[in-house]
C-alpha cells in the first residue's frame, strides 16, 4: 500500500504517537518529555500525517537550515512498523528535498532504534554519536 503524506493538523495524534514511541528512549536515557519544546516546534516544523487509506499510520515532521533538510521525526504506528512506510516516507524527504535544491539530508535517532539499520539500508552514514544519539547524513 502506498501512503499518502497530508499537513499534519492534529496536534494531539502527533504529540501522543511520538510520545508513546519515544517513551522507552527516554526512560532509558532518563529524558523527560518537553511540552514547551513540542509547542515550539509544532509552529516550526513541516510536519506531515502518513495516511493509508484516509487512516492516519504516522507523522513526519522536517526542517531545514542553510546546510541541510533534517528529518526531525518520523513515527509510525506500531500496527504498521515494518511494512515499508518509514523507507516511503524517507523516499517522499529525499523528493521534497531535492526538489528544494538541498544536497544534504540529515536526522538524529537514539542508538539503540532499530530505525538505525534501516536509515543505514537507505545510504545514511553515522557523523557523530553523543549523549545516546547518532547523527546520520545522506547526500541527495
Amino acid at each position: 500500500m502506498k501512503p499518502t503524506f497530508r499537513k499534519a493538523n492534529d496536534k494531539y495524534f502527533v504529540e501522543q504517537l511520538t510520545r508513546r514511541n519515544m517513551e522507552p528512549y527516554y526512560k532509558k536515557l532518563g529524558i523527560s518529555w518537553d511540552k514547551k519544546a513540542f509547542d515550539k516546534n509544532w509552529c516550526e516544523f513541516e510536519s506531515y500525517e502518513i495516511a493509508i487509506n484516509d487512516c492516519s499510520v504516522g507523522v513526519l515532521r522536517l526542517s531545514h537550515d542553510d546546510a541541510a533538510y533534517y528529518i526531525r521525526d518520523l513515527q509510525i504506528e506500531p500496527g504498521w512498523q515494518r511494512q515499508g512506510v518509514g523507507v516511503q516516507a524517507i523516499d517522499h524527504t529525499f523528493k521534497l528535498a531535492q526538489k528544494a535544491g538541498f544536497q544534504l539530508l540529515r536526522l538524529r535517532v537514539f542508538c539503540e532504534n532499530p530505525a538505525v539499520n534501516l536509515y543505514k539500508r537507505m545510504g545514511f552514514r553515522i557523523f557523530k554519536t553523543e549523549d545516546g544519539a547518532h547523527y546520520m547524513e545522506r547526500e541527495i
